[in-house]
């Protein structure tokens, strides 16, 4: 059953919601979205997916996530926006700081006297260097269209009351099996977690939510990972003193809840800020942010 009163946390911490692709599950993070009232909001990378991104292709759905988390922002809600690779072109803004509201590479946080360290991950991840990094890209376009084909097989499935299938699941489990076993940027940056003092290291980027403690030989680091909004559909929640991994699916208010949702008119509040028009201009958009259109 939806609650009408939002839950109140202390800090969010969202990441690759891949916003411009197929994958990404607007609907179901706005519904999210309004059922918090966190103090403190995280945008861990990849927010928007440039590498991906087209004019032909940005739903109302995704505009709403955009307005709907600087509606946050300009209510007052300290809110942070740390740079992914997917999002890179964000990095040119780093260093903006608008009332309460910054764009980061990193960011620590102290919460009841222990230290947690923010980042996206990619800097330690060798699959985004050099040559790697251009088959990343092709990578995630061909992700982005496998996405497309299944869910237009699910379509099929149903129909004929079949199981649907998570092909797109499979084969990126599969990929970053691959690239796990090259790929040491969970312990590296334990490690150099563990060296500055921190007690926790928060990243997104591999898509895998989690939390564990990691053994760097130089003490105990708790290791964060909030997932996705593509697949996992997770988050990662501070309050009552300690971490807490969010899953929409495990959520009792929106079990049985249908896909299709009605969304809400969100007024024009932002049309003036510096920040905004100018991720317009590199979006290369002229949005009228009280009528988001579907395209």
């Amino acid at each position: 059953q939806l609650s009408n009163t939002p839950r109140p946390i202390e800090l969010v911490v969202i990441s690759d919601v891949h916003l411009g692709t197929y994958g990404a599950q607007a609907k179901h993070l706005l519904r999210y979205l309004k059922s918090i009232d966190p103090e403190v909001v995280i945008v861990n990378g990849d927010l928007i997916d440039f590498w991906a991104f087209s004019k032909r292709f940005f739903p109302k759905s995704h505009f709403q996530i955009l307005l709907y988390l600087l509606i946050w922002a300009n209510e007052g809600k300290k809110f942070y926006y740390i740079t992914g690779n997917h999002d890179e072109t964000m990095r040119k803004f780093v260093g903006y700081d608008i009332g309460d509201s910054e764009v980061l590479n990193e960011l620590v946080l102290e919460r009841d006297g222990r230290k947690s360290w923010f980042f996206h991950g990619d800097v330690f991840d060798v699959s985004m260097k050099g040559n790697a990094k251009r088959m990343a890209k092709i990578g995630g376009w061909s992700y982005d269209l496998m996405v497309r084909f299944n869910r237009s097989l699910n379509k099929l499935l149903r129909t004929i009351r079949r199981n649907p299938v998570n092909i797109s699941k499979a084969l990126k489990d599969g990929v970053k099996r691959i690239v796990n076993k090259v790929s040491t940027f969970e312990m590296t940056a334990a490690k150099i977690a563990a060296h500055r003092g921190y007690s926790y290291v928060v990243c997104g980027h591999v898509h895998k939510p989690e939390i564990r403690e990691m053994d760097t030989g130089n003490g105990i680091i708790i290791y964060l990972n909030s997932g996705d909004w593509i697949e996992n559909l997770t988050s990662l929640e501070y309050y009552d003193g300690d971490w807490h991994l969010y899953q929409y699916y495990k959520d009792p208010q929106f079990i049985d809840q249908p896909d299709i949702m009605e969304e809400d008119r969100i007024p024009r509040v932002f049309s003036n800020g510096r920040l905004f028009r100018e991720m317009e201009k590199e979006m290369g958009l002229d949005i009228d942010v009280s009528q988001p259109s579907e395209s």
